[in-house]
């Protein structure tokens, strides 16, 4: 079987979907397979060519001699020039954005591509190896710990020195997920006061064992959904949640926030009234800027200033540690893979398989992903 890792041409995309560690074993394994790297395609996580061919992989010139593969892997999705490139009896593997991308989805599916999201990946026990959102939100919640610490101008632990004590920074982490988590266990180990919510009563006890507060606000119930994302709140809840997190942001240095629902706009978890509460120099990163962000002013992909506190959008944050980032999605695609590939070292697609239904969007032309078809159709009336 012939895999193919072309170069990643979107904006600001800096990670790969193999490195050389995969890359060598996907070539030494059962049926040797041909793994076909487009020249530069690691060279935004500092991944030479060399490297790539010292592991058995075999390199391309250009993008053409990729997308003949029976297997194409990448990480971002594919842009308009790159869709054609498909051939009808390929497989596409990636971060599709299947309910958010229709007009992008129906085109991978008019070219007889079967694809696979790697975000619609089932988060059942047996797919945590493949779960790339989790290894790429782990490393984007560890970045904002200290994206918050290097943007304050304060110190985050407590210092007592010659010249008196510097009392510690106090972050508080919106949205317990791997993010969430990540950005709490980091913000303690650099010595701030930490509290975590999530209107999800069953993580109180993951973020109290990171030694960090779990702060509680009674909106009516558990609101845990489907996959263990958060629900959707009603109006009434979220206008009581802004409420009472007003008050609780207004006493805090950093403001650092995750939340999201699948397929929808971010949460607004912090107002522009609740900014106005914080103190000058106050920092808020906000992870959610993707879908629009969790704060009220926040500008996606931009830092700015208002009512005297620094407000960071970052976006494609994990790409910002392309490196690691790239070595834990390229372990996520092998791990996808081992479920596609045979005994023989063939492709072999059981659809029988909750994962690999799952995770498929489009196959023999048609969008086969429920969700991702009522996407597509909605953008449908946009795009004609």
């Amino acid at each position: 079987m012939r895999i193919g890792v072309p170069k990643e041409t979107a904006e600001g995309e800096h990670r790969v979907a193999l490195v050389p560690e995969v890359v060598r074993k996907l070539a030494a394994g059962d049926g040797g397979h041909e793994v076909v790297v487009e020249r530069g395609a690691g060279a935004g996580a500092l991944i030479p060519d060399a490297q790539y061919e010292e592991a058995g992989a075999r390199m391309a010139e250009d993008a053409s001699g990729v997308y003949d593969a029976d297997v194409v892997v990448k990480v971002a999705p594919p842009s308009a020039d790159e869709i054609p490139r498909l051939r009808p009896d390929s497989v596409l593997i990636g971060f599709l954005q299947p309910l958010t991308a229709g007009e992008a989805i129906r085109a991978i599916a008019e070219t007889g591509a079967t694809s696979f999201a790697m975000e619609s990946i089932p988060r059942i026990s047996r797919a945590q190896s493949m779960d790339a959102l989790s290894s790429q939100a782990n490393i984007a919640g560890y970045r904002a710990a200290l994206f918050g610490a290097q943007e304050m101008g304060r110190y985050y632990p407590m210092l007592m020195t010659a010249a008196g004590t510097i009392r510690p920074a106090t972050v508080l982490v919106l949205g317990a997920g791997v993010a969430g988590l990540q950005a709490i266990a980091t913000a303690r180990r650099l010595g701030a006061v930490v509290q975590g919510f999530d209107v999800r009563a069953a993580v109180k006890e993951q973020v109290e064992s990171l030694g960090a507060k779990f702060l509680e606000f009674d909106l009516g119930g558990d609101l845990e959904g489907a996959g263990g994302y958060a629900k959707e709140l009603t109006p009434e809840q979220q206008a009581r949640q802004q409420e009472l997190m007003a008050e609780a942001i207004g006493k805090v240095d950093v403001v650092i926030t995750t939340a999201a629902v699948p397929g929808r706009r971010a949460p607004i978890l912090v107002t522009e009234e609740a900014v106005k509460l914080m103190k000058p120099g106050s920092v808020i990163v906000d992870l959610a800027a993707e879908s629009g962000g969790n704060c009220e002013l926040s500008e996606p992909g931009q830092t700015v200033i208002r009512h005297d506190v620094k407000i960071m959008a970052p976006l494609n944050v994990p790409s910002t540690m392309a490196e690691h980032a790239s070595q834990l999605y390229a372990r996520n695609i092998q791990e996808l893979l081992g479920l596609m590939i045979d005994d023989e070292g063939k492709l072999s697609l059981d659809f029988d398989d909750e994962v690999i239904a799952g995770a498929c969007i489009t196959r023999d032309g048609e969008i086969v992903h429920e969700a991702a078809k009522a996407a597509a159709a909605a953008a449908a009336p946009a795009s004609s």
